[in-house]
């Protein structure tokens, strides 16, 4: 078993706030990440493959159609997007950085399957300081 990465990058922005919450309770829990206005981050997305090398192309997957998926399955929808607004996959849900990563792996997992791979992590930095990992448990 062998693991490989891409990484790529996106523009976004958010908010993290309840609807059947009062403005005060948002505050209290979310702080500023509930400002009414918005905020953004510059996200960078590791997606980690595991599989056996395939003995003709001495790959695990063609990192170029890998690259393909994530961007049209992940970034295209949402770099210089509003998360909680015009992210189809994530409709009603939270905008935290923790269920973005699980969407996240939602959307590409299907199609790493069937190119005979298998998605084993995501890593989702919303800043230097902060990520996320989901192993898909």
């Amino acid at each position: 078993m062998i693991y490989i990465t891409r990484k790529e990058h996106f523009n976004a922005a958010h908010k993290l706030y309840r609807e059947d919450w009062s403005k005060e309770k948002n505050e209290e829990v979310f702080g500023i990440c509930s400002n009414a206005n918005w905020h953004g981050h510059n996200y960078d997305l590791y997606v980690t493959i595991k599989g056996e090398i395939n003995e003709e192309t001495g790959f695990v997957i063609d990192l170029k159609v890998l690259k393909d998926i994530i961007i049209e399955n992940v970034v295209d929808k949402l770099d210089h997007k509003n998360i909680n607004l015009d992210v189809d996959f994530m409709k009603g849900k939270m905008a935290s950085t923790e269920i973005l990563a699980v969407e996240i792996w939602k959307q590409l997992e299907p199609h790493i399957v069937v190119r005979g791979a298998q998605l084993h992590c995501i890593k989702l930095y919303e800043t230097v300081n902060n990520y996320v990992e989901y192993f898909g448990e």
